[in-house]
């Protein structure tokens, strides 16, 4: 678990697509430097938030820690476009002495969104995205949490498109990578995790109710078909 608190900014050093080491495990791997301050604690097989992707440490030295990466983590995640050099955001899993500045986050990324515009407004930026999977629409809501790249931000509007924005204060800008992109690039998206659970529980609870036919529900229907069937005879 995550808190969208992005506590520095660490380097990509190598991208390796097929690491035959016994910590890459023949599969992709990549090694991050530029992380001292955030490895004084670690330990084989803790998580780190990586622009937002919850990844396991496989290997790290005082300086830099490499990760594994999964299909299914190119698939959804933008960590196909990162290169040597590309900053990347870091924050490790919470401990019970930090303090919860940010908002839940998982680290586990729903879909990507494109940079479609940046904006200054005073001394914030403004910045706005288009989902790739408009599905998770649904779930970005005007003063809502987000997590975008691993930091916790407020949606500040949602256009009938399904574009959305967020304004981003000047101390923010330079403590993580958004600043750094430009219109076009991608950026990893978890949406809020309460409105998932929310969307959950109503589907079950609506299911369960549908199939009991003794249900509140169902018996709601049973009215309200009755009543309709009543004013039609009556015509």
């Amino acid at each position: 678990m995550f808190t969208g608190i992005v506590e520095i900014m660490g380097t990509v050093s190598e991208y390796n697509k097929k690491d035959e080491s016994e910590s890459g495990g023949s599969g992709v791997s990549i090694t991050i430097q530029d992380a001292s301050s955030i490895l004084t604690d670690c330990h084989i097989g803790d998580s780190i938030a990586c622009n937002g992707i919850c990844l396991t440490v496989t290997e790290f030295s005082s300086d830099s820690f490499k990760v594994g990466i999964s299909p299914e983590t190119i698939a959804r995640t933008n960590v196909a476009d990162w290169l040597p050099g590309n900053k990347i955001n870091l924050e490790r899993a919470v401990s019970q002495e930090v303090r919860f500045g940010g908002h839940y986050v998982q680290g586990h990324i729903d879909t990507v969104a494109t940079i479609v515009s940046i904006k200054e407004e005073g001394n914030s930026l403004v910045f706005g995205f288009k989902l790739r999977d408009s599905q998770y629409g649904k779930f970005i809501v005007e003063k809502g949490f987000i997590c975008i790249d691993g930091t916790s931000l407020t949606v500040t509007q949602v256009d009938g498109d399904g574009t959305f924005y967020i304004a981003m204060i000047a101390h923010t800008q330079h403590v993580v990578v958004m600043p750094l992109k430009k219109i076009g690039s991608l950026v990893n998206i978890e949406v809020d995790l309460t409105g998932k659970l929310i969307e959950k529980q109503i589907e079950v609870s609506l299911q369960n109710q549908f199939n009991d036919s003794h249900s509140t529900l169902n018996k709601l229907i049973e009215s309200l078909i009755d009543q309709k069937v009543k004013q039609y005879l009556n015509k």
